[in-house]
Parts: structure tokens; sequence; C-alpha cells
């Protein structure tokens, strides 16, 4: 693991430890990779309660409860579903911020949505916050970059 990646996972753990809040995740692209992140240092069960990959559109709708009307109006590569699972793992878990990640990792187009377009999502109480991400790498780049990213973006919101 590089420098910049560990320093992010610190940070995650350094704040939501000193604030004492808890976390969840909903991951559909990058596929438990933020999760597997998250857990790599000791001390992730203190604030840390869990990931869910919710890959399929079914498992989407069925585990996570993302509204039907939300997929088939503006997809599953798309803000509106990337807040809408942010929002749902936060319920479900019970957690005071939650991470979610839907997008394209490529090498195909899928919903006439370009490789390498990501959102995240990050959600607390009455407030979610959405960003889209155009990525360039292959596959596995793509994985890794949009996780970073959307670690950062927790960070960004978590510190106001």
């Amino acid at each position: 693991m590089n420098k910049k990646t560990l320093e992010v996972i610190e940070r995650v753990h350094e704040i939501f430890k000193e604030k004492g809040l808890t976390l969840s995740a909903a991951e559909s692209c990058t596929g438990g990779l933020i999760s597997h992140l998250l857990t790599i240092l000791p001390g992730a069960s203190t604030f840390f309660n869990g990931g869910l990959v919710a890959y399929s559109i079914e498992f989407k709708k069925k585990i996570l409860g993302v509204s039907s009307k939300t997929i088939s109006r503006h997809g599953v590569v798309s803000k509106e579903t990337a807040r809408e699972m942010a929002e749902k793992i936060r319920a479900l878990a019970k957690t005071d911020f939650s991470l979610s990640t839907t997008g394209n990792l490529g090498p195909d187009v899928l919903e006439d949505k370009e490789k390498g377009l990501i959102y995240t999502a990050v959600s607390k109480e009455g407030k979610t916050f959405s960003r889209e991400l155009r990525l360039k790498g292959n596959r596995e780049q793509n994985k890794e970059e949009a996780s970073l990213i959307a670690l950062r973006f927790l960070i960004e919101i978590v510190e106001g």
C-alpha cells in the first residue's frame, strides 16, 4: 500500500475515534475495497459498523431498499442512486455517517454512461452530499482511485 492511501486511512481512523462517530458503507463499483481499506489498521471496530457490497440492481433494491423509481429514472450509475444507497445503509446500520459508491469501472459503456463515471455519496443525519468522478484509468486503477477519493470526500464532510 502506498503512503498516500495509508495517510487517508489513518486520518479517517483518527477523526472518527476523536469525535466518537460511527460509520457504515454501501459499495457497488468499489466491491468492498473501502471496507477493506478501513479495516487494514487495528481499531476500526470502534467506529466502523460494517459495509455492504450491493453490486446487482436487485440487491440494491431488495437488501438496501433503493427505490425502483430512482433506478429506472436515473440509472444505477447516478448521483441519485449513490445518495439513496448512502442514506439507506446509514439508516440500516444506525451510524452517524455513511459512504457509498456506484459507477462504471469499465471497460464497456453501461446505461449509456462512459467508463470511469463514478458517483460517491456521504450521508449524515439530515443531509447527504454527492460527488461525480470521471476517472481515466483501467478497471483496477479506477476502483482504487474511486475508493481513495470517496474516503477523502468523507474526511472533507466530517471535518466540515
